[in-house]
């Protein structure tokens, strides 16, 4: 199967799992419980569908079923740490620390999903090229910097610092390395030192 099978289904099934640790801690009450079902099962529903209507051709290679499950659902499955801390414990966050939350998990969604569209709709268009315009223009990842933000929203929204740690590993193990493979792939375009020399790599501002 395809990489992004092992992906789409593993993200499709959140909202799902998300469910089934209310029903087993008995979180029916717990308003937080369900605004964070609200999130994160709605962002994986997202992607499924961006998956089907623009997806990455880097997900489209084929991998073998102990990859996929082992590397691939191993690794994304820590990202469910985060409602099982959430509903175990009978999180209940106040109000603003919520909207808080709600508001990297907006933000995140934006950048990631429109960043991604304008790189497809690119590619598509102008193969070949390199893509320095629309949300691309002064940063080189905007769409990882916003699935930052969309798990930060996660992850603090179970008010404990292991979905932090975790978003932090996969940022230090996965995310930069990918980022910096990339570089060194684009800069056989000409114009890539000038992006480069006014754009960040991943985060506004700071790197």
């Amino acid at each position: 199967m395809k990489l992004k099978t092992y992906i789409d289904i593993h993200k499709g099934i959140t909202g799902l799992v998300v469910l089934l640790l209310m029903a087993y801690y008995d979180q029916w009450h717990n308003p937080t419980a369900w605004i964070y079902l609200a999130m994160h099962g709605s962002y994986g529903l997202l992607w499924v569908l961006k998956s089907r209507t623009f997806p990455d051709k880097q997900w489209e290679r084929p991998v073998s079923i102990a990859y996929g499950v082992i590397a691939v659902w191993g690794g994304l499955s820590l990202y469910w740490i985060a409602p099982w801390l959430l509903t175990a414990r009978g999180v209940q966050a106040p109000g603003w620390y919520t909207a808080l939350c709600i508001v990297l998990f907006t933000f995140g969604v934006f950048l990631h999903f429109a960043s991604d569209m304008q790189k497809h709709m690119a590619l598509s268009l102008r193969p070949g090229e390199l893509f320095t315009a629309g949300l691309w223009r002064r940063l080189r990842n905007p769409n990882y910097f916003g699935e930052l933000l969309i798990y930060l929203g996660f992850g603090l929204l179970a008010m404990s610092w292991a979905p932090v740690v975790i978003l932090l590993l996969w940022v230090a193990v996965y995310w930069l390395p990918n980022m910096r493979r990339k570089d060194q792939s684009l800069s056989r375009y000409p114009s890539f030192a000038a992006w480069k020399s006014q754009s960040k790599l991943f985060i506004p501002f700071l790197f």
